[in-house]
């Protein structure tokens, strides 16, 4: 019995040493956490979030000191935690089973777990946009908001949120996880599922902040909204023309332009509960009414007079329902963010970005955020095998400031520009590295209508720096076409792409500057050879061959950055590769719209303008002329 009584005095000191190395091994794990998503760069946070090792950031303060951090854990809770309640981005444990479908159904206890001061910020979608809703999440926790719900119109995708710890309910759509094209069947039916949503949420007596999931929030919106308690509904707008110049609602009597629903604040009013109960019926009863539309139709059947002489609000709807317009300076549409840069001229911080005035579909609205540096990609995108290539387009002035701007200076600048990315294209599929776009100088503005080169009353600076898509087709540039007759893919990446915050240091510090040279000029030879700063002269004009030959010491550096692309490849010898080049490349430009003299209105770009001799900047002139060049 004597070891018994040995183990019975010796058990209080096992328990001790025992719960000592439990709680070494919590908080050890909590400061590694901690470290890792406080004082560290955005990109090694991102990176971090995105590849999901470990758990990504509990929500906190920001730029608090890593100590403060430390100093602040709270002891665990050893207590199981609902999926509402878990923090975001703390993904359940892979080795329980994922909840019966049930379990994610919308309810106003699903939703009150969520909620903090009576708000709930909700987006919905369905797989296809799984990287914009993952976007959107990531930059409302950065902002330290965590009152959000995402609606999962199909399983894959509410599957998919749960396991990485995203906030999802079950909208019971049954949708297909494929994108769908602006107005088809399925997007109208998308439409339809919102105003069910708002319908739905608001008899649970919380405010709802709605939004699609082709917007990020910049700056937390919530505290804004709060201005204006009075609000049944603040809506942001298509307006274009500004109407104050700091951050009031916007003027309602001077707003032109529709409401739109990718953003807007309700509060559980009786009116608001109104709006969104006829809305609904009115959608359900005629399937051709875009959603949009139907609101616009709504509110206006009554417009004034203002609640006061201060608020900016306005009686709408019915006469009871007090409506706001949120300033299209600062709650941005793709316009006044991308083309306007209204926030920046006004001297503002906008509050969010909604990406509409845009072309080339979903993959237009993903660029445009990417140019914006507001989108999230995996850590791969922006380390991609091969490497990237990049040059200085170096426009003359005269191009850009001298003269009128019109159609005739406008498609000079742009066709400069073409020509430049076209031979950059060509070197970029003959090495294999993806080409970073350089930034894209316009002159005019691109809309679907006639217009005199900028919109009336906006602010649109001339010559600006337009978004891609408004001269090239971004999701043509984007899409896989087969190779066998266009050659092999091409991939691009952004203007803005090298200055991105998430770009990793071995991409930054593995750079070859090449400075093209006139051949037969002092030091211009084809050599592998740098100089004491580390340039590489290169002889214009020269061949593939030679291309291939000194690059090839080259091919592990990331980055590989061209002085100019004038003159620097005359085309590849191997006819049936220039060809399928060719077949590739002239797919990738769009039109410019549009002129009023005629129609239709528009003019095709032309990515091999300067081969067809008086070639010039004219609309289709007969029915038989309107298509992309040959």
């Amino acid at each position: 019995m004597g070891w018994r009584n040995a183990f019975d005095n010796a058990k209080p000191v096992f328990v001790t040493i025992y719960a000592t190395v439990i709680i070494g091994i919590i908080f050890s794990s909590l400061y590694v956490i901690s470290a890792i998503y406080s004082g560290k760069s955005a990109a090694d946070s991102t990176t971090s979030w995105l590849s999901h090792v470990g758990s990504p950031p509990v929500e906190q303060a920001p730029n608090v000191s890593e100590p403060a951090i430390v100093q602040a854990v709270p002891t665990p809770s050893l207590e199981p935690r609902s999926m509402s309640t878990r923090p975001i981005w703390e993904a359940p444990l892979h080795t329980k089973k994922m909840p019966a479908l049930k379990k994610f159904r919308l309810s106003k206890e699903l939703v009150q777990e969520r909620v903090k001061d009576n708000v709930i910020i909700v987006t919905f979608g369905n797989y296809a946009f799984m990287d914009f809703i993952l976007t959107w999440v990531k930059h409302l926790t950065d902002l330290g908001l965590s009152n959000l719900l995402i609606g999962a119109m199909d399983t894959k995708l509410l599957e998919a949120l749960y396991w990485k710890g995203v906030p999802v309910f079950d909208m019971g759509s049954h949708m297909s996880t494929i994108d769908v094209g602006w107005g088809s069947p399925t997007f109208h039916k998308m439409g339809r599922e919102k105003v069910i949503l708002i319908d739905s949420i608001l008899p649970y007596g919380y405010e709802l902040l709605m939004c699609d999931t082709d917007m990020v929030w910049l700056k937390d919106p919530l505290p804004y909204l709060a201005r204006y308690p009075e609000a049944d509904v603040l809506t942001s707008s298509d307006q274009v023309v500004p109407t104050v110049t700091d951050d009031r609602l916007d003027i309602w009597q001077q707003v032109g332009a529709a409401y739109n629903i990718g953003i807007f604040h309700w509060r559980p009013t009786d009116a608001a509960k109104r709006l969104a109960k006829e809305w609904k019926d009115m959608l359900l009863a005629d399937e051709k009414i875009w959603d949009q539309n139907g609101f616009n139709d709504l509110v206006r059947k009554q417009l004034g007079p203002p609640v006061d002489g201060e608020s900016g609000l306005v009686y709408a709807f019915d006469g009871n329902l007090k409506l706001g317009v949120l300033p299209a300076s600062i709650f941005c549409s793709g316009h006044t963010y991308f083309v306007q840069a209204m926030y920046q001229q006004l001297r503002l911080e906008p509050y969010a970005v909604h990406t509409t005035f845009q072309y080339a579909g979903t993959e237009g609205k993903r660029h445009r955020l990417r140019e914006g540096m507001v989108f999230y990609d995996p850590p791969e995108y922006y380390d991609a095998p091969g490497g990237f290539l990049s040059f200085k387009p170096s426009i003359p002035k005269s191009l850009l400031l001298d003269g009128e701007h019109n159609v005739k200076s406008h498609f000079s600048l742009i066709n400069y520009q073409i020509k430049q990315i076209r031979m950059a294209l060509a070197i970029s599929s003959l090495l294999n590295r993806t080409l970073v776009m350089p930034p894209l100088w316009c002159r005019l503005d691109r809309l679907w209508f006639p217009h005199p080169g900028v919109l009336e009353g906006s602010i649109t600076r001339q010559p600006f720096i337009c978004p891609l898509d408004h001269v090239f087709e971004v999701n043509v540039l984007l899409k896989e076409l087969p190779e066998e007759i266009f050659g092999p893919q091409i991939n691009i990446r952004e203007y803005s792409f090298f200055d991105n915050p998430l770009m990793p240091k071995q991409v930054k510090e593995s750079w070859l500057e090449v400075q093209l040279c006139q051949e037969g000029t002092r030091d211009c030879v084809a050599s592998n050879t740098t100089s004491p700063s580390g340039v590489l002269r290169f002889p214009k004009r020269s061949d593939e061959e030679t291309f291939k030959t000194i690059f090839s010491s080259f091919k592990d550096v990331k980055v590989i950055q061209f002085s100019s692309m004038q003159d620097a490849f005359p085309g590849f010898t191997d006819k049936a590769r220039e060809e399928k080049f060719r077949n590739r490349v002239k797919r990738y430009v769009g039109i410019w719209c549009c002129v009023a003299e005629h129609t239709p209105g528009h003019i095709y770009y032309d990515m091999y303008w300067d081969e067809k001799p008086g070639w010039k900047p004219i609309p289709p002139q007969t029915p038989e002329d309107d298509h992309p060049p040959p």
